[in-house]
């Protein structure tokens, strides 16, 4: 009898599991991001459409929401959550295969429509088994598993594009490693260049052909920047056209450049700290070794880690053969997420064998909304005539916008303006998602205690809008050129911030959606990641060919302090409901979520 009375704790394996779809979502979404050089190099990409690949999938994801968040709401959170993480799963696994821009266009596609039901699930699943007063907290216990993901897609993947790069890939270039030939033969000649030690003694390998070939590019090559440079000063017009580099001489650069991997000159890097060459840490850990100690396959490895250093942007790197095992590992991580969710979840508590009375009792008594029973169509209208769900929508778009920068094109700011390594920049660009998790606590539980203190109307309002500023703050401080560390410092600022306020929108979904919740947080989810969609090609296209990275940061300022104003205008007492059809957890006729909150 007592242990009938007592209630069970189904819930908090059902959370873990949501928690652990979270980490999983995440880490899938962004690893991406500290791929996207690798995948360009291998690919041949430009960086508009690098810019396209990371924003297709935003796309999908965000037209996605409003219809999975109902498939959800009608068909249960088991079955469907289930399907959406192995579907996710499939496409990152297959991305693996990807051999052209088209292939990895239409995989992102497919990847961002089977995740677009997982946050609306999410949110189905904290409506349905936890408690009213509890839902800001554990809502913001799911978004930290997010952050989990995050900085594992940042941080892991860094160091996982690095160990699963065969041992057998080829150190000798290839005419295909030739990113661009013009540039390379120009940086070869380049006397003004404070690191040209080195690349003149790669140059002294050359053969008197060789030499002249590189002469010829190198000065085709400055004449072309200095007219494209008139051009953009107005003294000319552009009229100057690609400088045609065939594969045949792309060739034999390669050959010549062998000749220096093969070299065994002891002291070819004595050079290298004084001219500050940053090298990856494989290569400093060569560097350290004894010259006359190395191994033959050592001393060529170092070599050509040395002309991926001195010509970054010339040189394909032999980290490109492990982004593709990378995406297939993940993939299959995501089939044991799956059947954990299908072991644990159901649709709601009365439906779960293990849990009791006692506890589906502890749950619904203090529901506002009822959360339960038959779903028929969308209520779109009722989303539509809401202008606080459109205040809403407004400030999730803009978050997006000034958010998204830390997870696609921080890797890319760190290495084009700090010259960062890949395990360096995989430990700075996921710092600032590990600190968002302390946002994500603090802001759940702070929401929650905001609502008992000021009501449901600030007490979700403030922390979504306030700490849309605090991050906007943190984008004016990054327009002072700061350094690597300090760079991090803001960017953390900017994800604490955006996370403080992310439970405070769940919970406002939550508060107002009752048994549609699930279409409600997706039709948000929809115009909030239509900002994220539009975010990685509009900072592409603002920093311009010559990488200003400071126009990124205005634009992510002004984003988030449009966001800011929006959030504070959200009013939670106001539900978005179905007059007549719905009804509370009691079957009494539902009452105003205001009045509720009053009454408590």
């Amino acid at each position: 009898m007592e242990n009938q009375l007592r209630p069970t704790n189904v819930r908090y394996l059902v959370v873990a599991s949501a928690t652990l779809m979270a980490v999983l979502l995440y880490l899938d979404r962004f690893c991406i991001s500290m791929a996207e050089i690798y995948i360009k190099e291998d690919l041949g990409l430009t960086d508009g459409q690098i810019g396209w690949m990371l924003s297709a999938f935003f796309w999908t994801y965000a037209l996605g929401q409003v219809p999975a968040g109902w498939m959800t709401d009608r068909f249960g959170a088991r079955i469907m959550l289930t399907v959406y993480v192995l579907s996710w799963s499939l496409f990152t696994g297959l991305t693996g295969f990807a051999g052209s821009f088209t292939a990895l266009l239409l995989l992102r596609f497919g990847f961002g429509f089977a995740q677009a039901g997982a946050y609306p699930t999410a949110a189905s699943i904290v409506s349905k088994w936890v408690p009213f007063r509890s839902r800001g907290t554990v809502s913001g216990i799911i978004s930290v598993g997010g952050r989990i993901g995050g900085w594992l897609a940042l941080f892991a993947t860094g160091y996982l594009l690095v160990w699963l790069t065969p041992a057998n890939t080829p150190v000798h270039l290839q005419a295909t490693d030739i990113l661009n030939g013009p540039q390379l033969c120009f940086e070869l000649t380049d006397s003004e260049n404070p690191d040209n030690g080195l690349r003149q003694q790669a140059l002294a390998n050359f053969d008197d052909e060789a030499r002249q070939m590189v002469d010829r590019y190198a000065a085709l090559y400055k004449a072309d920047q200095q007219q494209s440079s008139n051009a953009a000063t107005g003294n000319t017009q552009a009229t100057s056209t690609p400088i045609q580099f065939s594969p045949d001489d792309a060739s034999t650069l390669a050959t010549q450049l062998n000749r220096f991997i093969t070299s065994n000159a002891p002291t070819s890097f004595d050079a290298v700290q004084g001219e500050g060459l940053k090298l990856e840490l494989a290569a400093q850990r060569l560097l350290k070794l004894d010259a006359t100690k190395r191994t033959e396959a050592e001393s060529e490895t170092l070599h050509r880690f040395v002309l991926e250093a001195l010509h970054r942007n010339c040189i394909k790197k032999l980290y490109v053969a492990g982004w593709r095992p990378m995406m297939r590992v993940y993939g299959v991580i995501g089939i044991f997420v799956a059947i954990l969710i299908w072991w644990t979840c159901r649709k709601s508590p009365a439906h779960h064998a293990r849990c009791n009375a006692a506890e589906v009792q502890l749950i619904t008594q203090d529901q506002p909304m009822k959360t339960d029973g038959k779903v028929d169509s969308l209520p779109l209208l009722e989303l539509m005539g809401s202008l606080s769900m459109w205040l809403c929508c407004a400030t999730q778009w803009f978050t997006n916008i000034g958010w998204v920068f830390l997870m696609t094109w921080a890797p890319r700011y760190f290495m084009d303006a700090h010259d960062l390594s890949i395990e360096k920049r995989a430990l700075y660009v996921s710092i600032p998602p590990l600190v968002g998790w302390a946002g994500m606590l603090c802001g759940g539980a702070i929401t929650d205690v905001a609502v008992r203190f000021l009501g449901l109307r600030w007490g979700r309002a403030i922390p979504m809008g306030a700490s849309r500023f605090f991050a906007m703050a943190a984008y004016i401080g990054c327009l002072f050129h700061p350094s690597p560390l300090v760079a991090v410092i803001l960017f953390s600022v900017v994800a604490f911030s955006t996370d403080f306020g992310t439970p405070s929108i769940w919970a406002y979904n939550q508060d107002v959606g009752g048994k549609y919740v699930g279409s409600v947080l997706g039709w948000g989810n929809m115009w909030g990641n239509l900002g994220a969609a539009i975010a990685p090609p509009l900072l592409i296209f603002v920093i311009g060919e010559s990488r200003n990275w400071n126009y990124a940061f205005i634009a992510c300022a002004v984003s988030f302090f449009v966001s800011g104003l929006a959030g504070l205008g959200v009013n939670a007492t106001i539900p978005i409901t179905r007059p007549g059809k719905d009804t509370d957890a009691t079957g009494s006729p539902e009452t105003d979520v205001s009045k509720n909150n009053a009454a408590s």
